[in-house]
């Protein structure tokens, strides 16, 4: 009797045991479904304290670890699932967690490997495994992974019997963005809630695919985002997404939203502190977002939020354009840069580099050029800047802003040499680019690069006036007496696509500086009177005032033109014509740090 007993109180507590097990785990797995990373990570350790071959727990843990874009721990979480994996080496789980870490790491093919190992060793038939192979290849907000293989695995998982998971269906909706299909994504999330009509994320994710549509679907994304917040009044990434949508439209809104997300999250003061800097910086009050953040900075002890750092510095470069915009107080301006330069320094220094945006480097560049002395260094900054970059039209803003600040200081090689990136890089090399290019070493005083360009440019667009223009204008430069008659055949080919214009006073001034350049040099070089008197006559007849060329047909019948003249003859000048101005560009918009 009494052994019955005990059998059956034993019996009972194994029982409790895995109950109390699972309702902690699902208790863990809730909070990180609100993005509560702390208390996740802490249910978590608390199993594996317990148990450290708890495998769902492990696994669990590592996923909390790469959640949290802020403190993501790839190598850490990696760490975690080969060591419980090593004494568990048939758990398909933390194969396939395993694989996850590699396909972050960029081993696709590595992770592929472990996928489909995972999926083997649980014979293609355990949902958790299909599951977390589908999910680590969704993230439709990465550029890693294989949409098309998780929706085949996530698929498999629905179509096990007794398949009831939310999450798989949610994950499958996310696979079908990544493609994009949006009607598919739509399908999906909407059968997740027939699973769990509490499900908060998929409406959440409904309010995302008609928010990417743009503010036409304004009605619609509040919509789904409001019933969301109806579900589940705790889900934080709602109020995080409503609080960046009004970050820089109304400054009011997000803060109530951003009060929301940080009670609904349960956030740590350090990051909280950082977010409520981040939005009064969009307010645009300098020095208040300064005090602000050096608040963070001491409160946040030995680890503050390095992107603090980053805020402050904006803030102070902005304060030295500020008082230089308003007041023309260099002393001052010259003080908040040398702030703005200490800051970045510290940013760089504490933060992650794959959060580091290309901005950011651009920022500091422009900083580090308000000093002399800095401008190798500012380029290798523009260098990060553009290599970060992720379009080909994000690398060529940044270049020829550079390239324009060296521009408007005179320093016009290093403007020319930025040009030249652009120039490098471009796919479809544009007019603009090599016009930048060529004509900012034609005034850096180096005629044979500018040469060099222009010839780009006159193979490429050959009926185009302006290359011929400029590579005679810099051969002029080094053939400064003519006789080597290097401009002569560009000039030529200015006059011959001149003349056969229709309208020939949009390239009045390179014309009559191709005509007058040939009067001379058949004067003064040729010795033909009647060549030179020709071009006359074609010049007055684009610009019958043109004063020069009206004098040098009074001048030209009057001139010796003997081979050996006995005495000094009357010798042509051609007068150096105002250069055309370069088009500029404009330098991109600065963003805080986020």
């Amino acid at each position: 009797m009494n052994n019955s007993k005990i059998g059956v109180f034993f019996l009972m507590a194994i029982v409790f045991a895995n109950f109390s097990n699972a309702q902690t785990l699902d208790e863990g797995r809730k909070f990180l479904y609100n993005e509560k990373f702390n208390s996740a990570k802490q249910t978590f350790e608390k199993l594996i304290a317990a148990n450290a071959n708890n495998v769902d727990a492990v696994y669990w843990l590592g996923q909390t670890m790469i959640a949290d874009n802020d403190n993501k721990d790839i190598a850490g979480a990696k760490a975690l699932y080969l060591k419980t994996l090593a004494a568990n080496s048939n758990s398909a789980l933390l194969t396939a967690g395993v694989g996850h870490m590699e396909l972050l790491e960029g081993n696709t093919a590595d992770a592929r490997n472990r996928f489909e190992t995972a999926i083997s060793l649980s014979a293609g038939k355990n949902v958790a495994v299909l599951n977390a192979a589908g999910f680590a290849n969704a993230d439709f907000d990465s550029k890693l992974g294989d949409a098309n293989f998780a929706i085949e695995k996530l698929k498999q998982a629905t179509a096990i019997k007794g398949m009831k998971d939310p999450d798989v269906w949610c994950n499958l909706g996310d696979a079908y963005r990544k493609l994009p299909d949006g009607a598919a994504a739509l399908t999906a999330y909407e059968t997740a809630l027939t699973l769990d009509a509490k499900y908060a994320r998929a409406k959440y994710r409904i309010g995302r695919i008609y928010q990417t549509q743009g503010a036409a679907q304004q009605d619609l994304f509040f919509k789904f985002y409001n019933e969301a917040i109806a579900l589940d009044v705790n889900y934080s990434p709602v109020y995080f997404t409503l609080f960046q949508y009004y970050y820089s439209i109304n400054v009011n809104k997000s803060a109530d939203y951003l009060e929301k997300y940080l009670t609904a999250k349960g956030s740590d003061e350090v990051n909280a502190c950082y977010l409520r800097t981040a939005l009064k910086a969009s307010q645009g009050f300098y020095q208040e977002t300064i005090n602000k953040g050096k608040e963070c900075i001491a409160a946040g002890g030995a680890t503050p939020n390095p992107k603090i750092y980053g805020i402050i510095a904006y803030q102070y470069n902005k304060l030295g354009d500020s008082i230089n915009a308003k007041l023309g107080d260099s002393v001052n301006a010259k003080l908040n840069y040398e702030n703005a330069k200490l800051y970045f320094q510290e940013f760089f220094k504490r933060e992650n580099p794959s959060k580091i945006g290309p901005a950011d480097y651009e920022t500091y560049a422009m900083v580090l050029l308000k000093f002399p002395g800095n401008e190798t260094l500012a380029g290798t900054y523009i260098d990060k800047a553009v290599e970060s970059a992720a379009t080909e039209d994000e690398k060529v803003i940044l270049l020829k802003s550079l390239a324009l600040t060296y521009e408007k200081r005179k320093l016009f090689n290093d403007a020319a040499l930025w040009y030249k990136k652009v120039v490098d890089l471009r796919k479809i090399t544009t007019k603009t680019d090599l016009f930048n290019t060529g004509y900012s070493f034609y005034r850096s005083g180096n005629p044979q690069k500018t040469i060099e360009i222009f010839n780009q440019y006159t193979q490429k667009f050959p009926d185009d006036i302006l290359g011929h223009f400029w590579v005679g204008k810099a051969s002029s430069v080094i053939d400064t007496t003519m006789t080597l008659a290097l401009a002569i055949p560009s000039y030529e080919k200015v006059i011959l696509l001149g003349e056969a214009l229709t309208d020939k006073t949009k390239n009045k001034t390179q014309i009559m500086t191709a005509y007058k350049y040939m009067i001379a040099y058949m004067a003064n070089i040729k010795k033909d009177k009647v060549a030179a008197l020709a071009y006359c006559d074609k010049a007055l007849l684009l610009d019958p005032t043109d004063a020069d060329v009206i004098s040098y047909k009074e001048v030209i019948p009057k001139m010796n033109m003997s081979p050996t003249p006995t005495k000094p003859t009357t010798k042509l000048t051609v007068k150096p014509v105002t250069p055309v101005k370069p088009a500029g560009t404009k330098p991109p918009a600065k963003a805080p740090v986020k």
